[in-house]
């Protein structure tokens, strides 16, 4: 099992469908195709959930690593969004204990940031 994923909702459609699929599977297979395009494919899994709760500006999808903080993104175009959701993996990545300070690098992901949960300390 990799450390790190990217959840993508299973419900959320966007308004940027262009594939007879359902709209989930689509996105899904995007974002895998655009990891392994980038090489991060050994670091991180993409998945799929129901319903993120941010059924109002679709598509949602989360970053979240095992003992790292946790993203939450809505109003996500993924097809036209991927460079930048590539940039936040790697950002996610190199920021300790995935705590992005400085959230340039992910583009216009930083303006869709709809929660920022830190991971919870061992103590």
């Amino acid at each position: 099992m990799k450390q790190n994923r990217i959840l993508v909702c299973s419900t959320c459609a966007s308004d940027n469908e262009n594939a007879a699929a359902a709209p989930s599977l689509v996105h899904r297979t995007m974002i895998v195709e655009a990891v392994c395009k980038a090489g991060l494919e050994q670091d991180f899994e993409v998945g799929s959930v129901a319903c993120m709760g941010a059924c109002e500006a679709p598509v949602a999808i989360a970053i979240q690593g095992h003992d790292r903080g946790t993203y939450l993104f809505a109003g996500v175009d993924p097809e036209a969004d991927l460079p930048d959701i590539i940039s936040t993996c790697r950002t996610y990545l190199e920021a300790p204990r995935g705590w992005i300070e400085d959230a340039r690098p992910c583009g216009r992901l930083r303006e869709l940031l709809r929660s920022r949960v830190p991971a919870m300390d061992a103590d």
